[in-house]
């Protein structure tokens, strides 16, 4: 019968003698000499680990997580995303010191051994029977890289890591397998190739190359004697040893390491001396990952990029495997952001809204015929802090927007225009448009219902000007010049919900929650809940003279082995004929030069555009295009509490109200003007619409029964593949062209019965 200690325990010499004899047993020592006869010899732990042979002998070793890069149109940084912050570099990009230093400290024998170093595991055993516990490991480099491999497979998953690194005699036969597997495959200069970039350095820095740049923001080929013996102490544990947050045991621990290289002869015993003799001096960088570093006030940008990735089929099948190719990582994304048109957009929400202002802006513009997201940006930064927020204000909720968007106001008044000159109507329709009215019913639905206009609360809802000297009849241009609110309620009124509905599905208006528009005629005055993004692309369809292209963040990926990957592409469809379109564009065009929008027009090129402004003034808009990008301004409450912009300073100047003509216009003029400065300057193509003068009373203006075209703004030379030049040739340089319908002399008033007091000079009231 075995002697036991005093306290009951086997001696030292007892303990060793059991742990080889289960070794022998089981084949480790046998498997780590590489003798074929291992398998067979089975294993002592038989019914608590898998048959040695049973093992799969092929490890697969997934590709090495590393950092993505995004950058913009023109290769310019945008930001750098991990989900673990690694490079990975070949051998000959490692500084021979550090290959040295690892396998000093981690496997002197590394190039003596096979897969399983016996002389260690005598020396381990010994060791640990002296000190009645496990003081010293036997692993070899070449087993420590297969648990890393193992740690690497299971990346986040928690369970998965905890199985990869538990300490059982099962996990350590597994992966004897694999490194018998290794050392046959790959051979010794490959292994401590993949160990140097897949092993954790600490401090958020996976492999050497990313653990130089963080501890001394150099390459790895650059590290000296002392750097080298720093890192390599480090893998023992990288919390321990951190030189950033502990150096006096980072240095002890460095200089094991100089000795150790002294002890084998990799270097003298002078230099490791020499070495041991500097402090520990470290240039850090710090960690910066994700969208939150984003540069040019780009981190909505970038984390809408991530969010195009991960909810396209062509990137896989289900989000998960879309998640994992992202978070896999080593890709290249460029990006369809323009520099210019961003800078432009960061400087203009800072010229006329403060980042601590109580309400909060943002711009967004695309290039109409490519869908090219080119700009994206807003008064409230990207992070976590004071007035800053992870919600970006331009997209839809599940790009990682609001969770209802921010009701449009009359800028959706175009829709219905567009939806109305479809369907027939003449772009001359007069409309009696009082100043208050109810709303009309029956209303026809797409699904053969209609909408009714039931009492609330005993009262009929109803519709009304801004302004009570707003008392039509008003004709098509100048209701959209002054956005007469009852000449658009007329209009759903006659043409019926269902035609309104079709047009916004063609344009890609959907609320940004996700559900579908309200098919109620409240809807002409802009009660959606849209994002800018929705709004600039659906406007850009105007500017692309009636072709919808759905919008697009990324130009090319490219993989950690420069393969490019598929991406989406936008999709171009017809939405509406070039007729309406170009009639739109005069009608928007009227807005800007003398209309609600007209601080927003532009003085050297053509440009159109519309407000918004909704009940209380929460929220105010300006979407506007030139014929070669569109983009839409947003001013409103971000968060939750609504703030009604009445007697309000924003951006240092006090409003007694916000109108969208008088903030979100000047803030896209400005963008739109640095967006487009220098660029090529190509006008629309433009109808004649004649505005007969309306008998007797009314705001209508008593307009001449024609509506002269204005000339062509002189065009800039261009051509440059930029947001300034043509997309596609889609859009024709400005003409004017013939009319489109229209009224006839005996019927100024097509579409609508007059009272007769009216065409007598009764003043509506």
């Amino acid at each position: 019968m075995a002697k036991k200690r005093s306290g009951g325990g086997l001696t030292g010499s007892q303990q060793a003698a059991k742990f080889l004899g289960v070794s022998v047993l089981s084949g480790v020592v046998l498997a780590g000499m590489a003798i074929p006869a291992a398998g067979a010899l089975g294993l002592a732990a038989k019914g608590t680990v898998e048959g040695f042979d049973e093992i799969p002998a092929n490890l697969k070793t997934p590709p090495l997580s590393q950092r993505t890069t995004i950058l913009d149109s023109e290769g310019g940084l945008i930001a750098t995303v991990y989900s673990r912050d690694r490079q990975v570099v070949p051998l000959t990009a490692i500084s021979p010191y550090m290959q040295k230093a690892i396998v000093a400290i981690e496997d002197s024998r590394f190039y003596e051994h096979g897969a399983v170093d016996l002389k260690g595991i005598l020396r381990a055993v010994n060791r640990n029977a002296q000190e009645g516990g496990a003081a010293q490991g036997a692993s070899t480099l070449t087993q420590q890289y297969v648990k890393n491999v193992f740690v690497e497979e299971a990346g986040d998953d928690e369970t998965k890591v905890r199985e990869a690194q538990e300490k059982s005699l099962g996990r350590k036969i597994r992966e004897l397998k694999y490194a018998i597997q290794v050392e046959e495959e790959l051979g010794k200069k490959k292994i401590l190739e993949n160990y140097l970039n897949i092993t954790y350095f600490g401090q958020q820095a996976y492999g050497i190359e990313s653990a130089a740049q963080r501890y001394f923001s150099k390459p790895a080929k650059d590290l000296t004697l002392e750097e080298s013996a720093l890192l390599a102490g480090v893998v023992q544990s990288p919390s321990r040893f951190d030189p950033v947050n502990d150096a006096t045991e980072a240095m002890k621990r460095r200089n094991v390491v100089l000795q150790r290289m002294a002890d084998i002869k990799d270097v003298s015993q002078a230099e490791a001396d020499a070495a041991k003799a500097k402090p520990v001096t470290l240039k850090v960088t710090r960690p910066k990952n994700g969208c939150i570093t984003a540069v040019k006030g780009a981190g909505f940008f970038c984390d809408y990029v991530r969010n195009s990735f991960l909810t396209d089929a062509v990137f896989g099948k289900t989000r998960e495997e879309r998640a994992k190719v992202w978070n896999q990582g080593g890709l290249t994304v460029r990006t369809t952001l323009d520099p210019q048109s961003q800078d432009a957009a960061n400087e203009s929400i800072k010229d006329h809204v403060y980042q601590e202002d109580s309400i909060a802006t943002a711009v967004t513009m695309v290039q109409p015929g490519t869908g090219r997201v080119l700009a994206m940006g807003q008064s409230k930064p990207y992070g976590f802090g004071k007035n800053e927020t992870q919600i970006n204000y331009s997209v839809d909720k599940r790009m990682g927007g609001s969770n209802f968007g921010f009701q449009v106001g009359s800028t959706f008044k175009p829709f219905i225009a567009a939806a109305a000159l479809e369907r027939g109507t003449p772009p001359t329709q007069v409309y009696l448009s009082p100043n208050k009215m109810d709303y009309p019913t029956p209303i026809q639905r797409c699904d053969g219902s209609q909408w009714l206009n039931l009492p609330i609360n005993g009262k009929l809802q109803t519709a009304k000007n801004e302004t009570e000297d707003e008392i039509g009849p008003y004709a098509l241009r100048t209701a959209m010049e002054k956005s007469i609110n009852t000449y658009f309620v007329e209009m759903i009124g006659e043409i019926g919900l269902c035609p309104v509905t079709e047009m916004t599905q063609k344009l890609g208006v959907v609320p940004a929650d996700g559900s579908k528009l309200p098919e109620a005629p409240s809807i002409a005055l802009g009660s959606a809940e849209l994002s800018p993004l929705t709004m600039a692309n659906a406007y850009a369809t105007f500017a692309n003279r009636g072709v919808y292209c759905t919008p697009v963040a990324i130009e090319s990926i490219t993989d950690a082995h420069g393969k490019a990957l598929a991406v989406p592409k936008s999709k171009c469809d017809r939405a509406m004929s070039q007729d309406t379109a170009d009639t739109i564009n005069t009608l928007l065009r009227g807005v800007v030069d003398s209309g609600t929008g007209e601080r927003a027009g532009l003085t050297d090129r053509d440009s159109a555009g519309k407000t918004g402004t909704t009940d209380n003034r929460y929220n105010a808009w300006f979407v506007g295009y030139t014929p070669n990008i569109s983009g839409a301004v947003w001013v409103g409450s971000g968060g939750a509490k609504k703030i009604s912009m009445e007697d309000i300073v924003i951006g240092g100047k006090p409003y007694d109200k916000v109108f969208g003509g008088g903030l979100p216009g000047p803030i896209w003029k400005d963008a739109v003007t640095g967006a487009l400065s220098g660029r090529e300057s190509p006008n629309f193509v433009t109808i004649t619409i004649p505005e007969p003068l309306v008998p007797g009373g009314g705001n209508n203006g008593g307009r001449p029964a024609t509506n002269p075209v204005k000339p062509p703004k002189p065009g800039k030379p261009g051509g440059d593949n930029k947001p300034g030049g043509r997309p596609g040739g889609t859009t024709a340089a400005g003409t004017t062209g013939g009319t489109t319908g229209g009224p006839t002399p005996d019927n100024p008033f097509p579409g609508i019965t007059l009272d007769p007091g009216v065409i007598g000079g009764r003043e509506e009231r």
